[in-house]
């Protein structure tokens, strides 16, 4: 089952002030955009950014990137159109609509309506009221609502993407939400429990109260690795995916990458996921002289399937020779493309053991590393 979310922030947003669309305001040290897109990094295969014309540079910053973007309608309505426009051609079976202000977004309720699309054609989060309502004129109660059967909508809200995008092209405009448009259709629409920490940030005093629920909500793990490999035979070494020359080569099992392999290990010590060889015994043969990619792919999606996405790693590679510095930028390049990292989250770093112990007498190398993630 191919699934997707559309986060939708072509809107300007200006009533919870700070000059800026809301989207693009920091939160709890990050822009609440980035919040939300966290949120579901993991949880679906393809995530759509709807973004305004205007905003030139957050076009700039997100091409390139794992985001499908996708241009801002003239209301709401137009910018979900085009949102599931940009997926047309990928197979999506099942899309998320989201709104971007919602960056509180729990992966419970993600997974909830991912579940409920299972057996429905659409499904949405909702809070049943439980405040008494009034009606009011100006600042004078009028009257009394009656509260029973009554629902606080909430996002993401999802659907089967066939029969919404039929619904958007069958509507005439001017719906309040995705599920308007899909009971215009005909189609039932499944209420799954929402939360009432999944608060749309509307109004300035809203960004207190987001930073409080995600303050709370904040689960930081440490881990970290170390490694050492021995020099042999060889005319070069690969460290941190690079192939570095000289005179001899480092043993192992595997490709010895001594540094991937400690960052590998700080990443599964994190989640509490033992070590390299619990996954990949050396025992089995089939991971003789193996790319040390594999170990740290496996170990970057362990962390993606278990709700965690990885804030930064630091390595230290610890040996006389060879050199490291001419090669650590193409080191650090390397492994943030393999761990789907920008190379301002990843560190590599070399020190010498002042000629002392087994590295100090170039006998080998050692590495240290750190990891650092954080539940999405």
């Amino acid at each position: 089952m191919t699934t997707a979310a559309i986060i939708v922030a072509a809107g300007r947003g200006l009533r919870a002030g700070g000059g800026v669309p809301k989207q693009w305001r920091t939160l709890a040290g990050r822009r609440v955009a980035d919040w939300t897109l966290d949120r579901f990094r993991g949880q679906v295969d393809h995530i759509v950014l709807v973004l305004s014309e205007d905003d030139h540079e957050a076009w700039a910053e997100f091409e390139g990137t794992d985001l499908i973007l996708a241009t801002g309608g003239s209301d709401r309505a137009g910018s979900v159109r085009n949102g599931l426009t940009a997926l047309a051609s990928l197979n999506v079976q099942q899309v998320l609509i989201h709104d971007v202000a919602r960056p509180c977004v729990s992966q419970h309720i993600i997974q909830q309506v991912l579940k409920a699309l299972d057996s429905h054609h659409a499904a949405a989060p909702g809070l049943a009221v439980t405040d008494a309502l009034w009606t009011g004129d100006g600042h004078v109660v009028t009257g009394t609502q009656d509260r029973d059967s009554l629902f606080a909508a909430q996002t993401p809200q999802g659907f089967r993407y066939d029969v919404i995008v039929a619904a958007h092209a069958a509507h005439a405009g001017g719906a309040a939400d995705d599920v308007e448009v899909a009971r215009a259709a005909g189609l039932d629409v499944t209420i799954v429990p929402g939360d009432p920490d999944n608060i749309k940030i509307t109004r300035p005093e809203d960004f207190a109260r987001a930073e409080r629920i995600l303050g709370m909500d904040m689960d930081v793990r440490l881990g970290n690795g170390y490694d050492v490999h021995r020099f042999g035979d060889g005319d070069h070494v690969i460290l941190c995916g690079v192939k570095v020359p000289h005179e001899r080569g480092l043993q192992g099992h595997s490709d010895a990458d001594v540094g991937m392999h400690a960052v590998t290990d700080a990443i599964y010590g994190a989640l509490a996921q033992g070590d390299i060889g619990q996954h990949f015994p050396p025992s089995d043969p089939q991971w003789k002289g193996a790319a040390s990619e594999i170990f740290l792919r496996h170990a970057v999606k362990l962390a993606e399937d278990m709700g965690y996405r990885i804030s930064n790693v630091d390595c230290t590679l610890v040996c006389e020779y060879p050199k490291i510095g001419p090669h650590a930028p193409a080191m650090r390049d390397e492994m943030a493309r393999i761990m789907g990292l920008r190379a301002d989250q990843v560190s590599v770093k070399a020190t010498t053991s002042e000629r002392l112990g087994f590295t100090g007498r170039s006998e080998g190398i050692a590495s240290l590393a750190t990891a650092c993630l954080v539940k999405s």
